[in-house]
């Protein structure tokens, strides 16, 4: 008996050990050396401090040095994530996971986006290479000293990162564009819509365009919150800059924090994986935002080809499109060859009856393309600003600004395409060249607002178009409830305002179109006198509620569930052929009008059809809920489940690396809005002159290593509505890496 104990324990120690030894191998041997010293390819020592969330704070003597070194950190922390961006982007993913990323390489390689990539290197200028350059010099760095330790992913996938390129970072900024210039299928979308309904319903449903309160769209596109309050409001007498950006949940997310100080910058904000400088943040004298303007970059044309010898109609002539050949490599199977043809619009996407479909987009101009992060990283005024914004050539962009001399300001930003005799919401005939691009809206033309009497300035993806703008105007742009309740809730302050405060909006869950659509079926309810005791306690919490998009709570779920009822039924009311199935392309907004205004052909009792949607929303939470409506847990729908992409799917112990699920609150028309795949990416308030009292947080942690404190460090925090200093001035330093030039 002895003996088997002893060996038993034995066993039991050997596996400890084994699983002690692999974790070791596999996790805490690519962790990033965060102090000492190494040498690299710096001209002058460059120091690396990180604080107690391991944002590097890095400090040159030469903006080359420092984007070195930013190179350096982002690999060292996130070199597969590096990795897999530039896959996605080029179409690359299924030579490292197999046939599960062919489908995903397919779409990719139609938009052309390497080819495109290597075009615009080709062409830019040595001044706008060489930060890309050093960038990359820093990335390949780091991986020509860690062979064998580059982390868990490529460990398990069993391959090696190729060095970067300036043509990889590239290709991250235009992926990021492709995130953010909307899904082209959705105007095919709405063409067969209205083939197959009645089209004034229809474009009563999806309008062109319209004003300030109402645009249409899909409340859950990838948007974003900034708002600018001016230094009368304000506690320090500064102003105040909020930012937070709705992009997909992820492991790591989409957004990394990094400090670069060298001769004439001094700037702090997150950055995109794979390109120099910060995206959003502030510097010692200016601060800025983002969020996604909405503004259409890309077009269908409906293209009259023979596929059998690709040529096309172009005017009074014939056209042959160019034909391109790309071969995407397959892990575990033989390569799959891809043929490509290109007409003078762009790519086609789609074969239609007697033609085909090409996509124009304006990341196919490779003239537009710069980088103006670094200008506005060193920007020191507002004219600065503007100079540096003026030149950007990604999709539409709100940019909201304020500065250490009290001003404030918004911008949009981008190149927007001037459409001749068409609104872009559908596709249009290519052949006729009478729907072409007339260049682009000059930079001077597009809104702006400067120091408002008023005092603030909110951006949440709302048209900020006038009616009478000079310009066609078309987009997917957000209902006004996220815009208003930021404005209302920053003009119902009685205190002088702080970052916290900002914090507190950027967290909020009231929604005012979920508390419509509840009190609507609560008056239906009334006036028809209903008795039915089934939805008798479901009317009774929607008559209490107070809008609130609470996790813990049944009213939104059931008011959710009413909402997705009524658009079905809408949507079938429109185009009855389509068995309601392009309901969710509708905007919360549309809704709301047509309720409002309740026109006639429509239904012939909107009071029966809300008690109808009702019942149906009650019926099928039941399902959802097993229990009556007071039992329900909107939470319980509405939840993240943020999975890492390789460990997260391993049976027993991907649960460790995943976060969630858990229960969400809020929803796609709430400030803090959230669905099961998207939420705010980062929350930034800076207190403008008062850097250090600024507050900044990501969804999960700086590092993508599991192994790491910061892999999932700030969760808790994101998750409670709770921040972290913004470190600038001040920095508690954790360690300090000083990278020496080579050879020293």
């Amino acid at each position: 008996m002895r003996r088997l104990i002893f060996a038993v324990n034995l066993l039991i120690a050997a596996l400890v050990l084994a699983a002690a030894g692999g974790f070791y191998w596999y996790f805490f041997r690519a962790l990033p050396q965060t102090s000492g010293t190494t040498q690299t390819g710096v001209v002058s020592p460059v120091t690396i401090e990180r604080d107690d969330l391991g944002v590097p704070h890095i400090r040159a003597k030469s903006v080359e040095d420092a984007l070195f070194a930013q190179g350096y950190v982002m690999a060292a922390d996130r070199m597969w994530q590096l990795d897999t961006f530039r896959r996605v982007a080029s179409g690359e993913l299924s030579e490292i996971v197999g046939v599960a990323g062919l489908e995903a390489d397919r779409d990719a390689r139609r938009l052309r986006l390497r080819r495109i990539a290597e075009v615009i290197y080709s062409g830019l200028p040595p001044e706008e290479r060489a930060p890309f350059a050093a960038y990359a010099r820093g990335v390949n760095a780091w991986i020509s000293t860690h062979q064998g330790r580059y982390g868990f992913e490529f460990a398990v996938l069993g391959y090696d990162p190729r060095p970067w390129s300036v043509v990889d970072s590239i290709l991250t900024g235009l992926q990021m564009s492709r995130t953010l210039s909307g899904d082209w299928k959705a105007k095919i979308t709405k063409a067969r819509m209205l083939g197959e309904g009645e089209a004034e319903k229809v474009r009563y449903l999806f309008p062109v365009r319209s004003g300030f309160e109402l645009a249409p769209g899909d409340d859950l596109r990838p948007g974003s919150n900034s708002w600018a309050i001016s230094g009368v409001h304000t506690q320090s007498g500064k102003p105040l800059i909020s930012n937070d950006m709705h992009l997909d949940f992820g492991l790591p997310g989409i957004w990394y924090m990094v400090h670069l100080e060298a001769p004439g910058m001094n700037v702090t904000g997150v950055t995109l994986p794979g390109t120099p400088g910060v995206i959003a943040g502030h510097n010692d004298r200016i601060a800025w935002g983002l969020t996604n303007l909405g503004f259409e970059s890309h077009d269908l044309y409906f293209e009259r080809l023979d596929p059998r010898t690709g040529q096309y109609v172009a005017g009074n002539q014939l056209a042959r499109a160019r034909e391109e050949h790309d071969l995407i490599r397959i892990r575990g199977r033989i390569p799959e060859e891809q043929v490509r043809l290109v007409t003078r619009h762009g790519p086609v996407m789609e074969p239609v009856n007697g033609g085909v479909l090409a996509l124009k987009w304006t990341a196919q101009d490779p003239s537009i393309f710069h980088n103006v992060f670094l200008d506005i990283d060193r920007a020191r005024n507002k004219d600065e600003f503007l100079a540096a914004i003026s030149r950007f050539g990604g999709p539409g962009q709100n940019f909201v600004y304020a500065d250490v001399d009290g001003n404030i300001g918004y911008h949009a930003a981008g190149k927007l395409p001037i459409r001749a005799n068409f609104a872009g919401d559908v596709p249009v005939d290519g052949a006729s060249g009478n729907f072409e691009w007339q260049g682009y809206i000059p930079f001077e033309q597009l809104p702006q607002v400067w120091n408002p009497p008023g005092g603030f300035i909110v951006t949440a993806n709302q048209n900020p178009f006038p009616v009478d703008y000079p310009f066609p105007v078309s987009g997917s742009f957000a209902p006004h409830y996220r815009s208003r309740q930021i404005l209302d809730m920053l003009q119902a302050s009685k205190q002088k305002l702080t970052p916290a405060d900002g914090l507190r909006i950027q967290k909020d869950v009231f929604s005012a179109f979920s508390r419509f659509v509840g009190l609507q079926v609560v008056a239906a309810w009334d006036k028809r006198g209903a008795t039915n005791q089934q939805l008798a306690s479901a009317i009774e919490l929607l008559r209490k509620w107070d809008g609130q998009m609470d996790k813990d709570h049944p009213e939104p779920l059931l008011a959710t569930l009413v909402f997705q009822h009524l658009r079905k039924a809408i949507a079938e009311r429109a185009a009855p052929a389509s068995g309601g199935a392009y309901d969710a392309q509708m905007s919360s907004a549309v809704v709301e009008k047509l309720l409002r205004e309740r026109p006639d052909g429509w239904f012939g009792d909107y009071n029966e059809l809300l008690l109808r949607c009702l019942a149906e929303a009650v019926e099928e939470g039941t399902r959802l809920m097993n229990s009556e409506p007071r039992g329900w847990k909107w939470g319980r729908y509405l939840f993240a489940d943020i999975q890492h992409p390789i460990a997260g799917k391993v049976p027993w112990v991907g649960k460790y690396f995943n976060i969630g699920p858990v229960p969400m609150s809020g929803a796609a028309t709430t400030v803090k809005q959230t669905s099961r795949r998207l939420g705010p990416s980062e929350r930034m308030n800076v207190a403008v002159g008062t850097w250090d009292d600024s507050l900044m947080n990501i969804v999960t942690g700086e590092s993508a290593h599991f192994g790491s404190w910061h892999y999932r460090d700030q969760w808790d925090a994101y998750y409670s509505g709770t921040s972290f200093p913004m470190q600038y001035q001040k920095v508690e330093g954790k360690g300090t890496l000083t990278l020496e030039p080579s050879g020293k």
